[in-house]
């Protein structure tokens, strides 16, 4: 019976694909309607995103078989869906930060803003938090969390050292990044003529509770890189893929929307969303690990404070093994700060950007889009040569001139580039066209008209509730491509900001803060050893209450100038010809 059960759970992905179609089938041929249809597919869809059944990116391409033969649309309809605005924007965005990650800048980054902060123990963890947070508003959370643990433990590991006399400074065997094992050796002093005599090692190795300390923060320093990189992806637009997925849905439900989710009006609402709930985090994280000793967190203390001069060494040499500036890193950076600056001046709503003088349509909109910006930073990176051009020998043919790499090259990219997510983003871009093609959102919003009666700020919090919990066992791009085309309907029925509701939902995609397999930086942590699953969740739980709270508190207060959440504007009617009407109060 054992062996049975086994082979059964040994098959159980080939079983899943083979019998969740079947069990559904009275859907659609009890129903025989387009409506039913659709949400035959997308019911389907989700219990293959949730059980992973099938990769992710498989599974969204089901729309282009599942909708043409269900009478949904039309092939060439649905294919158009997977490579949308949204898309190239993210593979602009990703080619610039692979470029980043490429020439170790992010590495320079991190290490500099650490030696800016120290290394006192709750700075310390501030100081981590900040700068993976920062880092993962603009390259992949994913590679932000693997850069950023080993370095943290390696400063753990000298913080934490018995003091041996071993001088970090004179350029000893570093222990730290490369996290090799260090070699023993005697303790030295040197006196000022430069003589060095060997002195015994004195012994003074931690008590239990010393050790228990240790552990301790070692546990919050390894979950405040995890947590900030998740919280830093939700400021900018390109941070984290939801983000994308949101502008994507809205401009497929709300072709007329003006671009109102665009780079910089998502800055302005995102980034004291994120800054609220990163300090705060640290403040949990530092209560819960640290304990509530100021004097001891903040280092003051003999031992202690010589421990933190010798991480802060490990950092100081580290940071000087990374030498000057390349030209590479100049080049990289400067493009990298241009990109930003045309992101934000492109057309941010509260002055004329350059977009619409330079590029504007019949109605004065920015022709170019944040993608076009996006592409042509990262086309310029195929350009621009890694070292100051001149004629050096070619070593491998000798008496030929060879000219240096350009600062991206295609094999990079094809290596670190996640092909997958952009199957994922056109999946969920097809689900809400077709959602709105065959009539299923309409259906859904009637149905939730009775919801008109309860208080907008109820309804924020609990969506944010509801999409906390099911990210913790699903992908956040699945999570926001299942919900999104649902709340806007939602929103249409009910005459409320499409926005008031589809904001929280993808902000709170983001708070998956208590598995280890609800987000790959909460599994790289996870691997690194010293914590339990229970460990993370106890920390993760109140961390994604106070999420919520701040996700909350952001829609309902700066939230309302910046998108006018007061309005039902006239892009969200459900009718073309409404479009032309005046914009309404919501209720």
């Amino acid at each position: 019976m054992a062996t049975c059960w086994q082979g059964l759970w040994a098959y159980r992905s080939y079983l899943l694909v083979f019998f969740l179609p079947i069990f559904l089938l009275p859907l659609p041929i009890l129903l025989p309607r387009r409506e039913a249809y659709c949400a035959y597919s997308i019911i389907l869809m989700a219990l293959f995103w949730c059980t992973e059944a099938l990769p992710l990116a498989v599974t969204a391409l089901l729309p282009i078989v599942l909708y043409p033969m269900m009478g949904i649309m039309d092939a060439s309809e649905v294919c158009i869906e997977y490579l949308k605005d949204s898309n190239i924007l993210f593979v602009g965005g990703l080619l610039v930060a692979i470029a980043v990650e490429h020439w170790n800048l992010h590495k320079r980054i991190a290490l500099r803003v650490l030696l800016i902060i120290g290394v006192r123990p709750a700075l310390l963890l501030l100081g981590f938090m900040l700068v993976t947070a920062f880092l993962s508003m603009w390259i992949s959370n994913t590679a932000t969390t693997a850069m950023m643990v080993p370095i943290a433990h390696a400063v753990l590991d000298q913080l934490h050292r018995t003091p041996t006399g071993k001088d970090v400074e004179e350029g000893s065997e570093n222990p730290t990044f490369e996290l090799q094992e260090p070699s023993p050796q005697k303790e030295v002093t040197k006196f000022d003529n430069g003589q060095v005599h060997p002195v015994p090692a004195v012994s003074l190795e931690p008590t239990a509770a010393q050790r228990q300390e240790q552990f301790r923060f070692s546990q919050g320093m390894s979950l405040c890189v995890c947590y900030s990189a998740s919280i830093g992806g939700i400021a900018t637009l390109t941070g984290t893929t939801p983000n994308l997925v949101l502008q994507g849905q809205v401009n497929a439900l709300f072709p007329q929307n003006g671009n109102v989710v665009n780079f910089a009006s998502w800055f302005v609402f995102a980034f004291p969303t994120m800054a609220i709930l990163l300090l705060l985090s640290w403040l949990w994280l530092q209560s819960l690990f640290l304990g509530f000793n100021f004097r001891k967190n903040f280092g003051i203390g003999g031992q202690a404070q010589e421990r933190a001069r010798a991480a802060f060494r490990v950092i100081q040499t580290e940071h000087k093994l990374l030498g000057p500036m390349t030209f590479a890193e100049k080049a990289v950076s400067v493009l990298f700060v241009t990109l930003v600056v045309l992101w934000f001046t492109r057309e941010p709503g509260f002055f004329v950007g350059w977009g619409n003088l330079a590029f504007p349509d019949k109605d004065g909109n920015s022709m170019a889009s944040d993608g076009t910006v996006a592409i042509f930073i990262g086309i310029i990176l195929f350009l621009v040569p890694s070292k100051i051009p001149g004629l050096t020998p070619d070593p491998e043919n000798p008496g030929r001139l060879k000219a240096p790499p350009a600062l991206l090259n295609w094999k990079t990219v094809n290596e670190k580039m996640p092909w997958n997510i952009v199957l994922l983003l056109g999946g969920g871009f097809a689900l809400a066209k077709g959602s709105e093609k065959s009539g299923l959102s309409e259906w859904l919003g009637d149905k939730l008209t009775p919801l008109e009666n309860v208080p907008p700020p109820a309804i924020a919090f609990i969506i944010c509730l509801l999409i906390a919990t099911f990210t913790e066992c699903t992908s956040n791009v699945a999570t926001t491509t299942l919900f999104l085309p649902i709340l806007a309907s939602m929103a249409q029925a009910i005459r409320l900001h499409p926005l008031y509701v589809m904001l929280p939902c993808t902000l709170a995609s983001s708070l998956a803060f208590m598995l280890p397999v609800a987000t790959p930086p909460n599994a790289i942590v996870f691997s690194f050893g010293g914590l339990k699953v229970s460990d993370m969740a106890r920390t993760g739980f109140l961390l994604n209450i106070i999420g919520v709270l701040v996700i909350t508190l952001a829609i309902n207060s700066w939230g309302y100038p910046i998108f006018n959440l007061h309005t039902f504007p006239s892009w969200a009617h459900t009718n073309n010809t409404a479009n032309n009407l005046a914009t309404t109060p919501s209720p």
